[in-house]
């Protein structure tokens, strides 16, 4: 048996005549591996390019790849190649042409009309104009009542960023007019305080002020045409959003009235006895328009939201869910009222209501007047609570609990509710 040392070549790692790729040049068969017996390895992969172009300088002599292929000079010309210049290429990540922010092209600041000291948000007025056609050709599209809430609460929300952006450009022109005045102000007081006093025998001259007072002048009239074109761009803003605001709840109120005499909602009464004299009521838990509807069916009046009844977000951990929405009327400060100041926001003239986690229901009493009701969201069910005091009261006595059933029980009979109750 012959050993690995035994067929070892003889030259070694020594041996000249050798280069670095392994390969005897006085033969084409190229030296085996170590690990390699019985099989050649071939010069060349058939796979690999023949003429591989140069990379910058990195072909070396002695590299198994052949050398790069370079242009001939013409024959009889002794004259250099001119080397072609390299362009840069141009950085994928940059943009080359950016489209108008805020719709329509670019206005140029000579623009007659705008004040050259006004840098106006561009846009508004298009801005506008986008928004409430887009939202309107949503509530157009589909005849459902959740797409027109979400197209209503989408314009709601651009329309609040709308009012901010135009008084944020109002504060801006406040600003830079009053600081005007006061650089103004200062040149003129730096101004006499350089120059000589002037004696009383020359009252010919002019006043040293004059210039300042010019400038201050045009800069106070650009200043006017801004704010001018400002509040022409705001009245515009303004009567396209309530113009679609106004659209958004006539179609509301016309779907509202039409599933309900198509389809009236169910609703389940469940009876829970405390005691021979009083009662707790719970309702089953409603989804979908049933909401909507019934809201429009106890308070004659459409919820500022869709989602109203579940909503249990709440701005203080430590509070409950404030029982309206701070919107269509009501402040920020204003969302926890106690219960008379809820009733008298309830009873308040107008189309939309914008309560939260609850239904109002207004149950008349035999004697004359009102008792103002609740359905308070609690997980499955919705507790009826009645106003009393400041606050609500969950325990009914057994005659409010027989007329709020006696109430739903009416509604049944006139064929615009369907009414089921079970007593526990």
């Amino acid at each position: 048996m012959t050993s690995r040392k035994e067929r070892k070549p003889a030259g070694g790692k020594g041996q000249a005549g050798k280069g670095d790729s392994g390969a005897d040049p006085k033969r084409d068969t190229p030296v085996r591996g170590p690990g390699a017996v019985g099989r050649e390895v071939s010069p060349l992969r058939r796979d690999t390019p023949r003429e591989v172009p140069a990379i910058d300088g990195a072909w070396e002599e002695g590299s198994p790849l052949p050398a790069p292929v370079r242009p001939r000079r013409p024959s009889g010309s002794h004259a250099a190649i001119p080397e072609t210049p390299r362009v840069p290429a141009s950085r994928r990540d940059t943009l080359r042409d950016l489209p108008a922010v805020g719709g329509g092209e670019a206005k140029p600041a000579s623009e007659p009309g705008r004040a050259e000291a006004s840098r106006e948000p561009p846009g508004l007025v298009a801005s506008a104009e986008t928004v409430t056609q887009g939202a309107l050709a949503r509530v157009r599209g589909l005849e459902t009542l959740e797409t027109a809430y979400d197209a209503w609460l989408e314009l709601r929300r651009a329309y609040g960023a709308a009012r901010a952006r135009f008084q944020e450009e109002r504060e801006r022109l406040e600003q830079q007019g009053s600081f005007l005045v006061g650089a103004v102000r200062a040149a003129s007081q730096e101004r006499a305080a350089s120059v000589e006093p002037v004696p009383a025998a020359e009252p010919a001259l002019t006043s040293v002020d004059a210039p300042m007072r010019d400038f201050l002048r045009q800069a106070e009239e650009k200043l006017a045409r801004a704010r001018e074109v400002l509040a022409k761009d705001e009245a515009g803003s303004e009567a396209r959003y309530q113009a679609a605001f106004e659209e958004i709840r006539a179609t509301v109120k016309d779907r509202v009235r039409r599933y309900l005499a198509g389809s009236p909602p169910r609703l389940r009464l469940l009876l829970r006895k405390v005691g021979a004299t009083r009662a707790i009521l719970h309702v089953e838990r409603v989804g979908g328009d049933a909401p909507v509807l019934l809201l429009y069916l106890f308070a004659g009046r459409i919820p500022s939201r869709h989602g109203f009844l579940f909503d249990d977000s709440t701005e203080d951990v430590a509070l409950p869910p404030a029982p309206l929405y701070p919107e269509e009327g009501v402040a920020p400060g204003e969302v926890r009222p106690e219960a008379p100041a809820l009733v008298a926001r309830v009873r308040a003239p107008g189309e939309v209501l914008p309560v939260k986690g609850f239904l109002p229901v207004f149950v008349p009493r035999p004697e004359g007047g009102e008792d103002f009701f609740r359905l308070l969201q609690r997980g499955p069910v919705m507790e009826v609570e009645v106003a009393e005091g400041p606050g609500f009261r969950g325990v009914l006595t057994r005659e409010e609990s027989e007329r709020f059933a006696g109430h739903l029980l009416r509604l049944k009979l006139e064929g615009r509710l369907e009414l089921e109750v079970e007593a526990g």
